[in-house]
């Protein structure tokens, strides 16, 4: 399938800022099922590109003259099929034990160590099966609804007020794992909404499954409880929303800030 994608952020200010720097993962990653045919990325100021810890493309943005607005529109072509059975086999330098250290946002606690174990029968090993049940879970213990959290929101806050967004339920899928020593990351990027009413700026995980034909990653969608198919663009990995944020900085001045962000995904 080609995903046709457009993704603008807009920040305007009340008052002039005399500085913006921001890190940008916002240019498809390139993996086995999933190919950029077209890309660009339009923004005022200087751009510096970097591919980060996690092999993600990335670039630095800094604004130095006085600005009242930074506008950053990411837009292209990307062509991606299905995984068989969601299973992701990207070769990759480093130990899949690095994503199961935890995060600010992705800490645990005395209720997630709970629903961890009851939901999970395992330690250090889980079949396919076994974590889209973790992510039904997780679906049933956190409604979803629009605008109930924010970016600092923990897992265990989540879980605790019962509802979120899908940045809520990865990290609560990543926190659960990491409590029975599974390995687990966050995906940012996009979905095609077809008749979803969730966004098409999207989160989801990466998860170490075991099953008696495959050790690896899988990708799951917890919000939708399924594995990844062709309708998902993948921007970012990282271990939490902080180090796979699409857009996320710091600024000097500016007064009052109005953030709009308007993302379109649709399937060619």
């Amino acid at each position: 399938m080609q995903l046709n994608i457009r993704h603008q952020t807009k920040y305007i200010y009340s008052a002039p800022s005399s500085y913006t720097i921001q890190q940008l993962h916002l240019t498809p990653r390139t993996e086995l099922h999933q190919h950029i045919a077209q890309w660009s990325i339009v923004a005022a100021g200087h751009r510096h590109a970097y591919t980060d810890a996690y092999g993600n493309q990335s670039h630095t943005l800094t604004i130095t003259e006085p600005h009242l607005e930074v506008n950053i529109l990411a837009s292209g072509i990307v062509n991606v099929r299905s995984p068989d059975a969601g299973r992701i086999t990207n070769a990759e330098p480093w130990s899949p034990l690095i994503f199961t250290i935890p995060t600010q946002l992705t800490e645990s606690s005395a209720e997630i160590q709970t629903f961890a174990k009851r939901s999970l029968p395992r330690e250090q090993s889980a079949s396919s099966r076994e974590l889209l049940y973790l992510a039904e879970q997780i679906r049933n213990a956190v409604t979803y609804q629009t605008g109930s959290t924010v970016v600092t929101t923990t897992a265990n806050d989540a879980l605790l007020m019962g509802r979120g967004v899908c940045q809520d339920h990865a990290h609560l899928f990543l926190a659960c794992c990491h409590v029975m020593g599974v390995p687990a990351r966050y995906v940012s990027g996009y979905i095609d909404p077809e008749s979803s009413d969730h966004a098409e700026s999207h989160a989801w995980v990466d998860v170490w499954a075991q099953d008696h034909d495959y050790h690896g990653w899988i990708s799951i969608d917890v919000t939708h409880v399924r594995l990844m198919t062709d309708s998902y663009c993948r921007l970012a990995i990282g271990r939490d929303y902080d180090t796979a944020a699409p857009v996320r900085g710091i600024r000097r001045g500016g007064g009052i800030e109005t953030l709009t962000v308007s993302v379109q995904v649709t399937p060619q």
